[in-house]
């Protein structure tokens, strides 16, 4: 990972940037590792499950149905945690969402979480 390479902020439809992309890792505001995108957009959680696409607002907008989820994909290793910057850049105008998509940091952000959190996580026993 390169530790040199500029935070790119990930903003929600309001326009707030509620994550960070260091490809292809995304990190919270506390700069925990929430997920990753491979070189087609698609966001995955940090277990490989399909959560949405990246878009060039950029914003991260997945389908209000789940039901046509893609195949889990294996995580990269787990990187260091990043430290996001104290200013961040202000959002463009973005473009309203269709009926069918969600904006995933903003309507259901319980899909990118921690390692050590979320429905699908590993128990510990």
């Amino acid at each position: 990972m390169d530790t040199h390479a500029p935070l790119i902020p990930i903003y929600t439809s309001k326009g707030d940037a509620e994550a960070f992309l260091l490809y292809p890792y995304l990190f919270n505001r506390n700069g925990d590792w929430i997920g990753f995108v491979n070189q087609k957009r698609e966001v995955y959680s940090v277990l490989g499950y399909f959560v949405g696409t990246l878009t060039n607002d950029p914003r991260i907008i997945g389908k209000r149905a789940t039901s046509t989820l893609k195949p889990r994909q294996q995580p990269p290793p787990k990187p260091e945690k990043v430290y996001p910057p104290a200013t961040i850049p202000l959002a463009r105008m973005m473009p309203d969402l269709g009926p069918s998509s969600v904006d995933i940091l903003l309507d259901a952000p319980e899909r990118l979480h921690t390692l050590d959190a979320g429905e699908q996580r590993q128990d510990l026993d």
